[in-house]
């Protein structure tokens, strides 16, 4: 066994037992310290490659597998006995949070272009933040609240997200739908809804019935999903878009797991094909037209480079900046 190999599960265990998953998943919280802990229960996971070894990934695996989720005692020699299962799994799975939440963050963004609007997602998983205009938003300002629903009424999912600042809010008004992602998952798939259901985080109330949700409603219009490099895949798929809509391609989180020297072409091809939504950590590229200027630790928020505002990485909280107070555009 590479001891070296196993030092590094026990640090990155350790890590996400400490920092990451306290008051988020108290069954990840436990399990990440048994790693921590015991050498034996690091070593079955040390032949996982390193960059498929990541706590939420393994987890995830595991529990779509069967792995007792109430007693750790139990836990522990169960993944000694599963471990080639594991690792296996491990190779081609990936974390593909899928969280629709997100779109209340995108929303902001959206409402500043006119429609008709044709939707491509870079890193869209499921395609579930394809459905902006099918959700149901709750905005809290304050004492305010601030309600939208589709056109045909409230959804099934309901996205609640506090708001600071008084950006223009309006339904977006979607006619074509298409995603990228390294490999696709589709909605009407029992497989492939059970590894969504599976990537929520133990312990997050209400969020794996959001996603339920949201499944249900892509599973009944499915977006057009194909599997290739964002960069490489999107100039021919945006040319099937119709060409009486503006396409506006969106890459909500998921340049972070894009190689840094891709990032720069992925923003290129969707400057290229149309207008450009993100949601990113600030130092993670240099696309933006101006400083992002987070305060809060959130992610930036921006239309075609613009920073918008500062959002919560899933959606939950959106404070708009100033400078995005402005009509829609």
């Amino acid at each position: 066994m590479d001891q070296d190999a196993v030092d590094a599960v026990v640090e990155r265990y350790g890590r996400f037992a400490r920092d990451e998953a306290p008051g988020r998943s108290a069954v990840y919280e436990a399990w990440a310290h048994r790693v921590a802990e015991d050498r034996t229960v690091a070593a079955a996971l040390a032949p996982i490659p390193e960059t498929r070894r990541q706590p939420p990934l393994v987890f995830a695996v595991m529990r779509v597998r069967g792995a007792p989720m109430d007693d750790v005692d139990a836990w522990a020699p169960w993944v000694v006995a599963h471990a080639d299962e594991i690792a296996a799994q491990c190779r081609v799975r990936s974390v593909q949070t899928n969280e629709p939440l997100r779109c209340a963050a995108l929303l902001p963004a959206l409402a500043r272009i006119d429609g008709p609007i044709a939707l491509l997602e870079v890193g869209a998983s499921a395609g579930l933040c394809l459905y902006p205009d099918r959700y149901s938003y709750r905005y809290r300002r304050g004492d305010e609240l601030i309600a939208l629903d589709p056109v045909d009424g409230p959804s099934t999912v309901e996205l609640h997200s506090d708001l600071t600042g008084d950006p223009v809010l309006r339904m977006p008004e979607i006619v074509w739908r298409a995603g990228i992602d390294l490999n696709p998952l589709d909605a009407r798939d029992a497989d492939d809804r059970a590894w969504l259901e599976g990537l929520v985080w133990p312990g997050e109330e209400g969020r794996r019935e959001r996603i339920v949700a949201a499944l249900d409603i892509a599973a009944v219009d499915p977006p057009l999903l194909i599997s290739g490099d964002g960069a490489d895949a999107l100039p021919a798929l945006a040319a099937q878009a119709p060409a009486d809509a503006t396409l506006v391609v969106t890459t909500p989180g998921v340049l972070a797991h894009v190689p840094r020297a891709r990032r720069g072409a992925v923003i290129d091809a969707a400057r290229t094909a149309g207008r450009w939504v993100t949601l990113d950590a600030p130092g993670l590229h240099d696309g933006w037209t101006g400083a992002p200027g987070v305060k809060r630790g959130g992610f930036a928020l921006a239309l075609d480079g613009e920073v918008l505002a500062e959002v919560d990485p899933l959606g939950a909280w959106v404070a708009w900046h100033p400078r995005g107070a402005s009509s829609a555009q």
